[in-house]
């Protein structure tokens, strides 16, 4: 069994994928691989998604991992609307934004998940796979081309069966939904819902809306994970150029 920690890892992380490192760190096996794949610079999760937006999660996220920045990106957004500030209030003017694990004695830490973390890790990596297909882009050419970018990025073969399953389905909502056991799984669901894309379309934002109704979040708490993480992601940097910009 593949571990899924690390591929929710992988998923949010910047790691030239097959290269063990950033394109700064070796940047001699990213060039070819940069020509065959103008994202390779970014994360798995822009290979594997096809995303375009131009926007990636910060450095404080990676160096928390998958499933702490999501939690604690959660507990920040939580912990801001428990509190009253608007929204507005969160974003920083310079810098990189802080971000700090979710405290153990929350329902945010992952120790905390009564299903176990690596059941509730694929139930995230679920949520994040569904955001990045409703908008309806993934078809079978390109289901094609990302098992092609999979074979290069050096992940385990479980790990690449289960996307490629995960990516083939049809989407289930009433499972997804029912993976967040508590109130802090369902908001941390939809926070790493809304970590894979930037709504730019009605299908995106009509997904994230109806994805919020079903879990049963308030508007309020919703508008606070938009501007947390909204403040947690920054401009991806340019690694090449393609006539299509989700390839």
């Amino acid at each position: 069994m593949f571990d899924p920690k690390k591929l929710l890892d992988d998923l949010l992380g910047s790691q030239v994928p097959g290269s063990g490192g950033t394109v700064r760190d070796r940047a001699d096996q990213a060039v070819q691989m940069a020509k065959d794949n103008p994202l390779a610079a970014g994360a798995l999760a822009a290979v594997l998604l096809g995303t375009g937006a131009g926007r990636e999660v910060t450095g404080a996220a990676v160096r928390l991992g998958g499933l702490a920045a999501i939690g604690g990106l959660a507990y920040k957004a939580y912990q801001n609307y428990k509190s009253g500030n608007a929204p507005e209030q969160q974003a920083p003017t310079t810098g990189e934004p802080e971000l700090l694990p979710p405290p153990q004695d929350t329902a945010f830490h992952p120790s905390q998940a009564p299903q176990g973390e690596d059941e509730f890790t694929l139930t995230l990596i679920r949520a994040m796979i569904s955001a990045a297909k409703a908008d309806g882009h993934i078809d079978d050419e390109e289901r094609q081309k990302i098992a092609g970018k999979l074979s290069l990025s050096g992940i385990d073969t479980e790990a690449e069966s289960f996307l490629m399953a995960e990516l083939e389905s049809p989407l289930d909502l009433d499972t997804l939904v029912a993976g967040a056991t508590t109130d802090a799984q369902k908001l941390e669901l939809y926070t790493a819902s809304r970590l894979t894309i930037d709504p730019d379309t009605r299908a995106e934002r009509g997904y994230l809306d109806l994805l919020a109704g079903r879990l049963g979040l308030p508007d309020a708490l919703v508008d606070h994970v938009e501007a947390t993480v909204s403040a947690a992601k920054v401009p991806a940097e340019p690694t090449g150029t393609s006539p299509n910009p989700r390839w």
